[in-house]
């Protein structure tokens, strides 16, 4: 009887998708779990640290852009897998999502809607994905940018909860976080917050 609902249970585990866990468990991702107002910063703040960090423990370029409550943009200079013509290697179920960098696969599992721009050598390369998976294969575009990342969440209001929203006057301490010990010296990057702009012109 235990062996047959260790099989049961391990059949389980295997047949859930990479989606599907996250939007299950997202605390095991973003440190908060569904429900929680703090949840759609806490995404960003993973994708800003995942960004910022590079595997040779420096620091890379990076600036964010809020669009609204529940989007947002973080763009940063990590070269992207690419094969022996310069091309990017396919990632996450194929898709310009890098295989070494989990949480904008994350993040994406929680969007309605993404987008990734890949730059190599002057070559650029776009895709749009449904939560994690490629609506179609990536279109290639010419860029003067040697190397870079930008990726757009569109996350997804059906799963977050109606009072839940990007936090307002987020500052870059806020978003790098303080574990890390690589670089001791201040981190900063521009925040550029819409909403902000909106509001002010509202005002005005």
């Amino acid at each position: 009887m235990i062996g047959s609902v260790e099989r049961d249970t391990a059949d389980r585990i295997q047949g859930i998708t990479f989606v599907e866990h996250v939007r299950a468990r997202p605390a095991m991702y973003f440190r908060v779990d569904k429900g929680s107002p703090e949840l759609p910063t806490e995404v960003l703040q993973q994708v800003v640290w995942d960004a910022l960090h590079h595997s040779d423990g420096t620091h890379g370029q990076i600036s964010v852009e809020i669009g609204s409550d529940l989007s947002f943009v973080v763009e940063d200079d990590r070269r992207h897998a690419a094969d022996e013509q310069g091309r990017p290697l396919p990632g996450f179920f194929d898709s310009l999502l890098d295989q070494r960098r989990w949480a904008p696969a994350a993040a994406a599992a929680l969007s309605v809607r993404t987008v990734v721009e890949v730059w190599l050598d002057g070559r650029g390369y776009r895709q749009e994905l449904a939560q994690a998976t490629p609506i179609g294969v990536w279109e290639a575009f010419g860029t003067p940018r040697v190397s870079g990342t930008r990726t757009t969440f569109h996350l997804d209001p059906a799963y977050c909860g109606p009072d839940e929203a990007i936090a307002w006057s987020l500052l870059p301490d806020e978003l790098h976080g303080h574990e890390c010990d690589a670089l001791p010296s201040p981190v900063t990057f521009p925040i550029r917050d819409l909403r902000t702009e909106v509001e002010n012109s509202l005002g005005e």
